[in-house]
């Protein structure tokens, strides 16, 4: 069986004793007893052949050879804690993280989040872009993406970040004006603000006695995201139909309220974080992905 020996561990434990003057002195900085240390060294002369030390119970004297080891000793270990720290550095998660999000869920949901990501990974630059619009990831538009809804075939890597519910607001202003609808069908006297990209059921879904149906409503103003249908809902326009995190602060506040949630079908969409998987994805990716799973995947 052949024994390994600490050759780093024998180097350190020389350099303790030389620098702290006697071995019980050195062993005390390393935590460990004199005659652990006295063995150590004792190892040392025995496999080179000569003696580092001179001991007697006052003094301890560095030999010309122990001086010669004590240097090369000394370089080995500095260029040891050199390298482990050149390789720690590179192993950190560093860089430019570039970061999509829709305009509203990244102001309300992400946004919120950074502060505490970036002081946990200050080598991290978080390149944050919110588009309504869908970036490109496989493509090289960004880094992660969230994604609300069913998501395409693609070799890209998803994972679960939440889900989201869908809820029918307006303000009281607009209420106050134009009467509260008690009924889904009582919409169509109403002015309702839509998304104008399609849908692949573009009416507004209801469920009544545990039947499912849906209305074909409308109103003066269609966008392309929910941010300007929420304000356009603040402004007292007209009802709108949003994600749910989109007005929950609203609704709490008083200053949208809730609409036939009696008739809420309930239906939810996750939420995902995609990025370009596989051993070679950056630690950057790797721990923003973990991050928002450890801080959102409880929450609906």
């Amino acid at each position: 069986m052949v024994r390994r020996i600490d050759r780093a561990g024998e180097m350190e434990a020389f350099d303790a004793v030389v620098r702290a003057g006697s071995l019980s002195a050195g062993a005390r900085a390393l935590g460990q007893t004199p005659s652990a240390l006295s063995r150590i060294i004792s190892r040392i002369e025995a496999r080179l052949g000569v003696r580092l030390l001179v001991r007697t119970t006052r003094t301890l004297t560095v030999t010309p050879e122990g001086e010669a080891y004590l240097l090369a000793a000394r370089r080995i270990l500095a260029d040891l804690r050199e390298s482990e720290a050149a390789i720690a550095y590179q192993a950190a998660p560093r860089g430019r993280l570039r970061v999509s999000a829709s305009l509203a869920y990244g102001r309300i949901t992400i946004v919120p989040l950074l502060a505490d990501f970036v002081a946990r990974y200050p080598e991290i630059l978080v390149d944050l872009s919110l588009s309504d619009e869908l970036t490109d990831v496989l493509g090289g538009q960004a880094d992660v993406a969230i994604r609300f809804g069913p998501l395409a075939d693609s070799p890209l890597t998803a994972r679960r970040i939440g889900s989201n519910g869908r809820t029918i607001v307006a303000a009281p202003a607009y209420l106050a004006r134009a009467g509260t609808p008690r009924v889904p069908e009582d919409l169509y006297a109403h002015n309702c603000l839509n998304f104008n990209f399609r849908r692949v059921d573009p009416g507004w879904p209801f469920v009544r006695d545990g039947a499912a149906f849906a209305l074909d409503v409308g109103g003066t103003i269609e966008a392309n995201n929910g941010e300007t249908l929420v304000q356009l809902a603040q402004q007292a326009v007209g009802i709108t139909r949003v994600g749910s995190f989109h007005v929950a602060g609203d609704v709490a506040s008083g200053r949208l309220v809730a609409l036939l949630e009696v008739y809420n079908p309930g239906d939810t969409e996750d939420i995902h974080a995609i990025f370009v998987g596989g051993a070679s994805t950056p630690r950057r990716v790797r721990v923003f992905v973990d991050y928002l799973v450890e801080r959102l995947a409880g929450q609906n």
